[in-house]
């Protein structure tokens, strides 16, 4: 049997749209979205639970849809805005020029420093640097960050 029968004849064992390398796996979709300037961006919460600030970006995994539905709480949001400003800077990585992403992204820096005060003046520090802003070291005093039951954090 030549190479272009035998060929033929693994590729006809799949079914369509199914690829003989590896076994019968998917084949990729050779697509990179490429963003405009000042694209429509999701609320905060929004985007921690897409995975992505940028809808034009929420591209479901293999056509599903797992986005959690995130308790809030002051560790969620502050998870939130760092999310959010990593995804900015991202962003302002190619797209530089982008002034309304650039104030955004101040304006999300200063949120997250103020959210990040409140939260370890009443639970504690999350970081070794946050222990700095207490009075005295506080970074291995309990309860640790992970220890919290989510409706207290």
């Amino acid at each position: 049997m030549s190479n272009s029968t035998s060929n033929t004849a693994k590729k006809a064992a799949c079914p369509a749209g199914q690829g003989s390398l590896p076994s019968c796996g998917p084949f990729a979709v050779p697509f990179v979205v490429s963003q405009g300037p000042a694209p429509e961006r999701y609320a905060k919460s929004k985007a921690l639970e897409s995975g992505t600030l940028f809808p034009d970006l929420d591209l479901p995994f293999h056509l599903k849809v797992n986005a959690p539905q995130l308790p809030d709480t002051k560790l969620n949001q502050l998870r939130a805005l760092d999310f959010v400003i990593h995804e900015l800077g991202l962003y302002l990585d190619t797209h530089p020029n982008d002034s309304e992403a650039f104030a955004l992204f101040q304006n999300y820096v200063e949120l997250e420093k103020a959210a990040r005060e409140s939260y370890v003046e009443q639970y504690g520090p999350l970081t070794q640097n946050d222990a700095a802003l207490s009075s005295s070291y506080t970074w291995t005093s309990g309860p640790w960050p992970w220890q919290y039951r989510e409706e207290e954090a």
